[in-house]
């Protein structure tokens, strides 16, 4: 349970950090309000929903996970995909590196990707909310660079 706690703690923590390190919420990025979104683009609540679910998810996966063979691989994925995490929201929202946030974006996707390579069995049912929504987020940031 202590080792489930942390996680949530780390991985919300990720999220609060890149919200803070982005400046604005996207509601109220005047640059993000005037892009071409994709026609697919999520009302903003389900961001918010998004998240909570795909970082409790997450948690429980590395939870039952973290037993693995190779600690120190899972250690050194968790690490990658918690600075992919943090660095996409400024690189998008705040600088409007979109290429680079694109290129960024499908490394924390081959990160998760990894994670199937090393972890076996029912736990990988707790990483597909995140790779589900890493493939729409890779979708909405290409569909940008495409259209703007």
């Amino acid at each position: 349970m202590i080792r489930f706690i942390v996680f949530l703690i780390l991985n919300f923590g990720a999220l609060g950090l890149g919200a803070f390190l982005m400046g604005s919420n996207p509601g109220e990025n005047q640059w993000y309000q005037e892009l071409n979104k994709a026609p697919w683009t999520p009302p903003g609540w389900v961001f918010g929903a998004a998240w909570t679910l795909i970082m409790v998810s997450y948690s429980v996966f590395l939870t039952v996970s973290y037993n693995s063979n190779e600690k120190l691989v899972f250690l050194i994925l968790f690490a990658a995909q918690w600075l992919l995490n943090v660095f996409w929201n400024p690189l998008f929202f705040k600088y409007h590196l979109t290429q680079i946030a694109f290129l960024e974006i499908s490394l924390l996707f081959g990160v998760l990707l990894n994670y199937l390579l090393l972890v076996r069995g029912y736990r990988i049912i707790f990483l597909l909310p995140y790779v589900i929504w890493l493939v729409i987020a890779i979708s909405l940031n290409g569909y940008v660079i495409l259209k703007n």
